[in-house]
């Protein structure tokens, strides 16, 4: 029980992310919210390596933090460009 439970709030967690996304009234909130989006997957790969006692889950969440990094990084240098 003790372990389904930080899956449920991170999933209740992706559901009103979501709704940012798709109502965010301008790009930048729905590039902060696809942001999150990666973050709450992140936790996600987290608490399953943990749960499951394998840490090759965790190499896999590093990595993808790392390209969630770098792609905010190209977005806001994309948007210094434009003004």
């Amino acid at each position: 029980m003790i372990e389904s439970l930080p899956t449920v709030i991170l999933s209740l967690a992706i559901l009103f992310t979501l709704a940012r996304l798709i109502r965010g009234p301008r790009l930048e909130s729905r590039v902060v919210a696809f942001d999150l989006l990666t973050i709450i997957g992140i936790g996600l790969i987290a608490t399953y390596s943990v749960v499951t006692d394998r840490t090759v889950f965790l190499d896999i969440a590093i990595v993808l933090a790392l390209i969630s990094f770098l792609g905010t990084i190209a977005f806001a240098s994309y948007l210094e460009r434009q003004r």
